[in-house]
């Protein structure tokens, strides 16, 4: 690592680890999640909500500000953190899982890939070099390499894309200049231990100041996800973080972080938040049920969210019954500031090296309906159809 970034380790309970990443703009406590802000935006949400919530990192999109407002403008504009007044950490996805997942609209060669915008069918290209290009133009503190997002359960197709991920990435290494950026490589390889483990040690050569575990959560299992997860954490640089991209469902971050991931990414606390879906401790309850018409609890009893502090459960279903914006603020304040909050009890538990009875608890009492793992299918099969995950 160079002068700008340190990762710092201070305790353990198995794999899980507590430590801290300093950037330029502040350190990153992990575990931890990161909200996402797609178009330098949490959706509803304002910085100062993020900052009071105790938001330290958030997470921009390079293939959507790329086409709009544009990467030449966010820079002529003083960089991500001035554009959108967030003087925290940021990270960038590459962008490259949502041009892949414009399946019908892109084609891939070895030097790159070509796509037509979802926005308006314009011809774009992106390539190793381009993509860096456009990150350090963007200018978070975290940066990922272009890397290509197949089909976690096809093998044949895997062992192409990984051969193409890893020359993409010692382009991306090669092309990336900015000190005060840190770049991340992307472990692939699908479901397959062996590509994965291969995927892992290539990556460590060269280097990067980060690892990130990608093509999870896009069709795979839960199950298969933790074995991969298995498989390919113990190969990573103990010394470097690490990061498993698109993932927040409450039960998946505490498998990963009992498996050594550091830092998390999701749409879903956000996304669910505007379709009336809360988590609790108890797992999600939908505020559009009538049953919630005239209860005067808060939506989790001993939450110290705004939300949860100032409204009721039936004051905040009449606001989603009568499609108040008010609601989506409300619910995504208490559903970001939840995820939080548990980022906060599982890193103290790791120092206290209760960890392990946190995760154990927690996952007894927390109900998943077969309705929401429908759902989630369903989600991740639209995701990546439409790159949105």
């Amino acid at each position: 690592m160079n002068s700008y970034f340190h990762f710092e380790q201070h305790a353990t309970v198995g794999a899980a680890r507590r430590s801290t990443f300093h950037t330029p703009h502040g350190p990153v406590e992990m575990p931890a999640f990161a909200p996402v802000g797609t178009l330098a935006n949490v959706k509803t949400l304002e910085p100062r909500d993020l900052a009071e919530l105790g938001c330290e990192l958030i997470l921009a999109n390079t293939y959507h500000l790329y086409l709009r407002p544009g990467h030449q403008l966010v820079e002529r504009m003083g960089g991500l953190h001035r554009f959108m007044a967030w003087p925290g950490p940021i990270l960038t996805d590459s962008g490259g899982y949502q041009v892949f997942s414009l399946a019908h609209q892109r084609r891939v060669d070895d030097d790159g890939v070509t796509f037509r915008s979802h926005i308006d069918g314009s011809l774009h290209r992106f390539t190793p070099e381009s993509v860096m290009q456009i990150e350090q133009a963007l200018g978070p503190d975290i940066a990922m390499v272009l890397d290509e997002c197949p089909d976690p359960l096809d093998r044949r197709y895997n062992e192409q894309a990984l051969a193409r991920t890893h020359r993409w990435a010692e382009r991306c290494k090669l092309a990336h200049t900015r000190p005060d950026q840190a770049l991340f490589g992307i472990v692939q390889g699908g479901i397959f231990p062996d590509l994965r483990q291969a995927s892992a040690a290539f990556l460590a050569e060269l280097d990067f100041t980060g690892y990130a575990v990608g093509g999870l959560a896009v069709g795979e299992t839960k199950e298969q996800m933790y074995q991969t997860l298995d498989e390919t954490c113990p190969a990573l640089p103990a010394d470097k973080p690490r990061y498993l991209m698109g993932v927040g469902a409450p039960e998946d971050i505490f498998e990963a972080v009992a498996r050594g991931i550091d830092l998390f990414d999701c749409v879903l606390p956000t996304r669910i938040a505007r379709n009336a879906s809360l988590l609790t401790p108890d797992g999600r309850i939908n505020l559009r049920n009538a049953k919630f018409a005239e209860d005067p609890r808060p939506v989790q009893e001993d939450c110290a969210c705004y939300t949860c502090r100032t409204f009721s459960r039936a004051y905040l279903r009449h606001l989603y019954k009568a499609n108040e914006i008010t609601a989506l603020r409300l619910g995504t304040i208490h559903n970001v500031y939840f995820l939080l909050e548990l980022m906060r009890r599982i890193r103290a538990t790791i120092e206290e090296g209760t960890f392990d009875d946190l995760r154990a608890v927690f996952l007894e009492r927390y109900q998943i309906s077969n309705q929401e793992v429908r759902h989630e299918q369903r989600r991740r099969r639209r995701a990546t159809l439409t790159g949105t995950a």
